[in-house]
């Protein structure tokens, strides 16, 4: 049964690991899109015009694909996750089913207007709709985050006769103190994605100097909105994530620190390896005090190692957690730096013509991929041996049924079918960055 567990943990971390490579570029990408036909129409210029039509091709792409790696997951919580879905269904089932019925149906059927409905909606229709589309999918992150934050801090709820989970406020799962600030960072997380991929996009014409035109525009919207975003990312959002998990997950945060000791004025280790079976940090590279101001902002306050906690309680994967941790970390201080220069070069007149730059952006466009995945991993890792936190353990949620053999056989066929989507939609994608934007003549008649 353990090795069936393994495969059903690793099982739904690909699927939903590889779903949101397009999720995070749907949150990004729709609300640029938002902001591309809002100068439009406030300036006049038409090349903001073909920017949105041209982007509003790569969101179709990338939202067709996230459909189609999206809903195997409900069924997973059946299929893999059965003693879950059965305890904790009538909870989490309120937001997942809003998800679905609501804020998908809003954001699909206004996409389709925004794809071809330009020339019927006229100027103020057509920006409504990709108003609804960008605003669509901010609601569907926020009821998906709602849902991951009960799990991370379960609240309004008792438990039955026959120990299911009965929701006492509606309210109270919606309005978690934990999805408000959760939900920031991830739709900022998002928003950088965003901002990387038509920065880069942009840099890449630049470079190449095809579609220079459009190269342009896309940084002009691109760099200052990712500097904005990244910086917001880190603070106040990352910062208040940081301390919810001091205060409710308080093993996660030592374990994401490789903090093995409690100690007054505790340091904040920026590398390290940490060896568990020796409950230390090797190697490590320290700011003495920092991790005791980062939490409670004091640099001589005390700050609780795993040694403060149980073993059972520990995350079980501690080095991968500690690294997953740090790598957020440290690409999103890389793309404060990164987006806060090519602002500066911006405002100066002077990226377009600054070639290390340029090269920077281009190539930094799949970072924040990475780094997002890496911030899902610090949370999901983090919350373990939790799959409820401090209500139902991992081991309690699969399903009994399903053996190591049935997991490891769709497990196959997943990455077999997903593999082949991806390299579909690498290819549309390509395609329509060879073609770049066009302008509103030569695009097609649906426009």
């Amino acid at each position: 049964m353990e090795s069936a567990l393994a495969l059903h943990r690793f099982h739904f971390a690909f699927t939903i690991t590889f779903h949101y490579i397009f999720v995070q570029l749907t949150l990004g990408l729709g609300f640029l899109i938002f902001l591309m036909k809002t100068l439009a129409l406030k300036t006049g210029d038409e090349r903001w015009n073909d920017a949105a039509r041209f982007w509003s091709k790569i969101f179709a792409i990338n939202f067709a694909l996230g459909v189609v790696t999206g809903i195997p997951m409900e069924f997973q919580f059946g299929t893999n996750w059965s003693r879950f879905s059965k305890s904790a269904g009538g909870v989490i089932g309120h937001t997942l089913g809003m998800e679905g019925l609501y804020t998908f149906f809003l954001e699909s059927s206004f996409l389709g207007l925004m794809l071809f409905g330009e020339k019927k909606l006229g100027k103020i229709g057509h920006w409504l709709s990709t108003a609804a589309v960008w605003i669509g999918s901010w609601m569907s992150g926020y009821l998906i985050v709602a849902t991951n934050a009960w799990m991370q801090r379960p609240t309004g709820y008792h438990l039955g006769p026959n120990g299911e989970i009965i929701l006492n406020s509606w309210w109270s799962l919606v309005f978690n103190e934990w999805a408000a600030w959760q939900y920031m960072h991830t739709i900022l997380g998002g928003i950088v994605t965003g901002c990387f991929v038509v920065s880069g996009v942009g840099a890449f014409y630049l470079l190449t100097k095809k579609h220079a035109e459009a190269g342009k525009c896309f940084l002009r919207l691109g760099v200052p909105a990712g500097a904005l975003a990244a910086l917001l990312v880190a603070f106040p959002t990352g910062d208040m994530q940081a301390k919810l998990v001091a205060r409710h997950q308080a093993p996660a945060l030592a374990a994401m620190e490789g903090h093995f000791e409690t100690a007054k004025g505790a340091p904040m280790a920026i590398i390290g390896q940490p060896d568990v079976e020796k409950k230390r940090l090797d190697n490590p590279f320290i700011i003495p005090g920092a991790l005791s101001f980062v939490v409670h902002s004091l640099w001589d306050a005390e700050v609780k190692g795993l040694d403060a906690y149980p073993e059972d309680t520990w995350p079980d994967q501690i080095p991968l957690l500690y690294f997953a941790f740090h790598i957020m970390v440290g690409l999103g201080t890389l793309f404060v730096a990164v987006m806060g220069a090519s602002a500066l070069w911006l405002w100066r007149g002077r990226l377009f013509e600054a070639k290390p730059l340029l090269w920077a952006l281009l190539l930094f466009l799949p970072l924040p991929y990475v780094a997002n995945t890496a911030g899902w991993m610090t949370s999901e890792l983090g919350r373990q041996p939790w799959l409820i936190y401090g209500l139902m353990r991992t081991t309690a949620g699969s399903s009994p049924h399903v053996s190591s053999g049935s997991a490891t056989f769709t497990l196959l066929g997943f990455m077999g079918i997903y593999s082949l989507l991806f390299m579909l939609g690498l290819f549309l994608i390509w395609r329509e960055l060879e073609h770049g934007p066009k302008p509103k003549g030569e695009t097609p008649a649906g426009y």
